[in-house]
């Protein structure tokens, strides 16, 4: 470890036992810590021994742009009408999202955008953290569960689990660049990003792809993960492309942000496996007044809803796979939950986290389409918090920044857990309970704060 990171990381065991922690968000640098801007962010968190590993080797894409970039820079199919066109708008952000990052050789080379000169893409710091933290092959952080059915009925595959990585343009790097800028102290009022962001996440399971029909000739990425989702121990796994996301930061955008999917469809054969990830659709709203119950969590076929005013699904049934979608047929891809949808979850993102990624996701979920279930589903703009009643920042619909933010104070925090100070010493013999750690909601030590940890799974009881 270098003389600078020795300084930064303090010795702890890298397990996350909670997300309650002592927050505290500096407007502004302190005279101690401006000198902590070269700093370099941990690459990943699990990995093979060093000795004896033979292969790809993650880097974070982390020089992040420290100037806005000008007018030049803004991607070109922002120049298309996406509620006119949304076919060619999802298709001019794929080819946007593809150029220079799919190289046309082997896959496992592709998308190594910390080795561009110069750096054209970039990647979210302090998702290295956790049981759940970042793998050293390609970078992948564990996602979600994959149910049994989730997929295809014919998938009976149980354990399934979701990893992805996701990437950022120039433009949304200078707002992680901002938020960052003092690796010690970041600064989650900062998180605000411009119009031509670009955020392109790619998803990976472990679901046999035999079991799934559109998984037909299979795009495949090694990766160092759990033997299942429960589990805690890791080996290399191969692991099958299932999914892309888009989020643009798009002037012309009501909320002012697009949300974008695609699906992969083996049967297309395409060349360039890459490609076989068709359009599911588009999102610009959360259709508020839309408030009826329902889902279809094991499809064989998909199920669209007219009622659905600011969501356009793909009618093409021979290219886009059964799928699930949202709740009452809002944009969701085929790992997302299917009572929810891409707004719903990233409207939560804030920092600290005071509501769960879904209603579901708390101790006593409303019903269905009732006033606090719609919360949810509310139509928030581009900067708003969710929770406007409780002491939070906006994170900007984006849920990675939220999480690396969570993650590094909770780290920050159990550091101060191993302080003599915190304890009164005697003589006497040792006694105290036995601490066990929550998996869902634990108050922070000075008893002030209490935070959702951000997953996008139901809690384990």
């Amino acid at each position: 470890m270098d003389k600078a990171m020795s300084r930064f990381c303090l010795p702890i065991v890298l397990i996350c036992f909670g997300v309650f922690f002592p927050f505290h968000f500096d407007s502004e640098p302190t005279k101690e810590s401006k000198g902590f801007s070269n700093k370099r962010f941990p690459d990943f968190g699990f990995m093979p021994p060093g000795k004896g590993y033979e292969g790809r080797v993650f880097k974070l894409s982390q020089d992040y742009p420290k100037e806005l970039p000008g007018a030049k820079s803004i991607p070109e199919f922002l120049q298309v009408d996406f509620q006119k066109d949304w076919r060619n708008y999802l298709l001019g952000v794929r080819e946007y999202c593809f150029r220079g990052n799919i190289l046309g050789g082997d896959v496992e080379d592709d998308w190594q955008v910390a080795d561009q000169h110069p750096q054209h893409w970039f990647h979210i710091p302090w998702q290295h953290f956790g049981p759940n933290g970042r793998e050293g092959i390609h970078g992948m952080t564990k996602e979600a569960p994959v149910q049994p059915r989730q997929l295809a009925w014919s998938q009976t595959h149980s354990g399934g689990q979701t990893y992805a990585i996701a990437f950022y343009n120039e433009f949304g790097a200078f707002t992680i660049g901002q938020v960052w800028k003092d690796p010690e102290h970041p600064n989650a009022r900062k998180a605000s990003f411009h119009p031509g962001t670009v955020i392109c996440k790619i998803l990976f399971t472990d679901v046999p792809p035999q079991q799934v029909p559109s998984l037909a000739n299979p795009l495949q990425w090694q990766g160092f993960i759990a033997e299942n989702f429960t589990s805690t121990k890791r080996r290399i796994q191969s692991l099958t492309l299932i999914q892309m996301d888009i989020m643009v930061r798009d002037t012309n955008a009501p909320l002012g942000w697009v949300f974008g999917t695609f699906q992969y469809n083996g049967k297309l054969n395409k060349k360039n496996r890459w490609e076989n990830l068709v359009p599911v659709g588009l999102q610009w709203g959360n259709d508020p007044e839309v408030a009826d119950d329902d889902a279809n969590p094991q499809p064989v076929k998909t199920r669209r809803n007219p009622k659905i005013r600011e969501s356009v699904i793909n009618p093409d049934d021979n290219e886009l796979p059964p799928t699930h979608l949202g709740w009452n047929g809002r944009l969701n891809g085929p790992v997302d939950n299917p009572m929810s949808s891409c707004m719903s979850c990233h409207a939560t993102a804030q920092a600290p986290a005071m509501s769960p990624l879904s209603p579901l996701f708390q101790e006593n979920p409303p019903p269905p389409g009732e006033d606090e279930w719609m919360r949810w589903f509310k139509n928030y703009k581009c900067g708003d918090r969710f929770d406007l009643d409780k002491p939070t920042n906006s994170t900007d619909f984006c849920l990675q920044l939220a999480l690396s933010l969570q993650n590094f104070y909770t780290w920050r925090n159990e550091g101060t857990k191993i302080l003599a100070s915190r304890y009164k010493r005697s003589a006497r013999r040792a006694k105290g309970e036995e601490i066990r750690p929550s998996v869902y909601k634990i108050r922070r030590f000075d008893e002030e704060l209490e935070e959702f940890k951000i997953q996008r799974d139901f809690p384990e009881k």
